[in-house]
């Protein structure tokens, strides 16, 4: 019975943790790895002021590299940056 006892307060006390951690990442827009910043689609159609579905094209189009992890997508912020530039059109004065 103690045994018992024990574990489901170990199982509590895990939910617990894990409880806390997802509070800590609801809200995250994305993930900021040393040398890089990562966007999700939120925070890139936040960014580039477009829609999910622009978004979702440009995906499909492959106009934006992405990576997919657990089923969330995310930009890398230097590549949407580089994409940018690269179509800049400068004006003549």
């Amino acid at each position: 019975m103690e045994t018992e006892e024990n574990m489901r307060e170990v199982i509590r006390k895990l939910n617990e943790k894990i409880d806390r951690l997802n509070r800590k990442l609801d809200g995250k827009t994305n993930l900021d790895i040393p040398g890089e910043t990562w966007l999700d689609n939120q925070a890139t159609c936040q960014f580039l002021k477009i829609s999910k579905r622009t978004l979702q094209s440009y995906r499909n189009q492959r106009v934006l590299p992405y990576s997919r992890i657990r089923g969330k997508i995310y930009y890398r912020l230097s590549d949407i940056r580089k994409r940018l530039n690269r179509h800049y059109v400068q004006n003549k004065f």
